[in-house]
């Protein structure tokens, strides 16, 4: 389960105390059964899960497919998606099946009212996203279509505390696609080395345009080498070849 997922239960489970729902997991692909726990414990009180050997991968169309249809069946007020690839594929596809709005690479969500002419809303999700470079920060609220969605940046929330003695159902989802949900097929997987990992570390020595040439990050890697960090860069250093995307 990527972490993001488990922040984005435990700002759920906030949510819904205030909305006094209910928060529910989907958990889509093949042999997940071991996963379900961790939800639970990080949170969702009911976890829907599909699991068969056709979603081993992911595969757009039938993961898609599998959490529309869910919607449509339960109805919930908010849906939300970590802002990882996988994520960034599959949430635009999901609202546009249900044709309802999706705000993007959210960094806070709250709760709360809104007035019009005609109309006093309440308990809408306030989805809020930086806008125009990050020169201005955007609210963003979608009073008419449910359900309400957005993406959300991974490190946004606080990563909650695993419960290991909380109680949540287990819903099994049946897996019965169209065949062409399945026109794409994987046919070779390719893993790449980790690279750093900036979020989870405590200690980053970074450099920036300033530090002038490939050599110069030398002496950054030392520091970082002697602190027991890691390194990190700007974009122009990066863009400059001085340091690669790792």
């Amino acid at each position: 389960v990527a972490e993001v997922s488990l922040e984005l239960l435990g700002r759920a489970r906030e949510l819904a105390s205030e909305l006094d729902t209910v928060v529910g997991a989907v958990l889509v692909g093949s042999e997940v059964s071991p996963l379900v726990q961790s939800l639970i414990a990080h949170g969702a009180d009911r976890v829907y899960m599909a699991d068969d050997p056709a979603l081993r991968d992911y595969l757009a169309q039938p993961y898609a497919r599998v959490p529309s249809r869910l919607i449509e069946q339960h109805r919930p007020e908010i849906v939300l998606y970590g802002a990882t690839t996988t994520g960034r594929d599959l949430a635009p596809r999901v609202a546009s099946t249900l044709r309802t709005g999706l705000t993007a690479d959210c960094t806070d969500l709250r709760i709360g009212p809104h007035q019009t002419k005609e109309r006093n809303y309440e308990r809408l999700l306030y989805q809020i996203r930086p806008a125009f470079g990050g020169n201005i920060i955007a609210t963003i609220i979608s009073p008419d279509h449910r359900p309400q969605m957005a993406t959300v940046r991974e490190g946004v929330f606080r990563l909650p505390a695993p419960d290991p003695g909380r109680d949540g159902q287990v819903f099994l989802v049946p897996v019965d696609l169209p065949p062409e949900d399945y026109c794409v097929q994987v046919v070779r997987r390719s893993l790449e080395e980790k690279g750093v990992d900036l979020k989870g570390a405590s200690i980053i020595v970074a450099g920036g345009a300033g530090v002038g040439s490939r050599e110069g990050f030398a002496l950054i890697r030392e520091l970082a080498d002697t602190l027991g960090g890691v390194v990190g860069a700007s974009r122009a250093a990066v863009d400059a070849g001085w340091i690669g995307h790792e």
